[in-house]
């Protein structure tokens, strides 16, 4: 089976803000390993058995401006959105959670300033997924 993502690597001035906004957000994926290495610095694999989101801690490391958000799929929008408003967090962009037939989406930003987008499809049929008519 191919996997289109494996993990993706970004560094953070703050492992502990993105692991935390993480645990809120998508309370199934967990700390898979973690450490420090000399040369490199503190670092966590937070993800599933499959995928993973890599941090390395770099003091004062700023969300690049080349990284639009990066893309979560969740089964239940509202859930993830409950659970962040509880914990505090405020969506920063709710303008495409009722736009689409077939997805809803909604983005936050962290503790570190990384943008985070959720989708929830609402069709299994790929066609309808893939809709960019809307």
């Amino acid at each position: 089976v191919m996997q289109l993502l494996e993990h993706i690597h970004v560094d953070v001035d703050s492992i502990a803000k993105t692991e935390h906004f993480l645990q809120i957000a998508l309370p199934d994926l967990a700390r898979r390993g973690g450490g420090h290495a000399d040369g490199y610095g503190n670092w966590v694999h937070i993800g599933t058995e499959s995928s993973y989101i890599a941090l390395t801690e770099v003091a004062g490391a700023n969300t690049m401006p080349e990284l639009r958000h990066i893309g979560m799929q969740v089964d239940d929008i509202e859930s993830v959105m409950g659970r962040l408003a509880a914990a505090g967090f405020q969506a920063a962009d709710i303008s495409s959670l009722d736009t689409h037939p077939f997805r809803r989406r909604v983005y936050y930003v962290d503790g570190n300033g990384l943008d985070w987008e959720f989708i929830e499809y609402l069709s299994e049929d790929p066609t309808q997924r893939n809709d960019y008519s809307h």
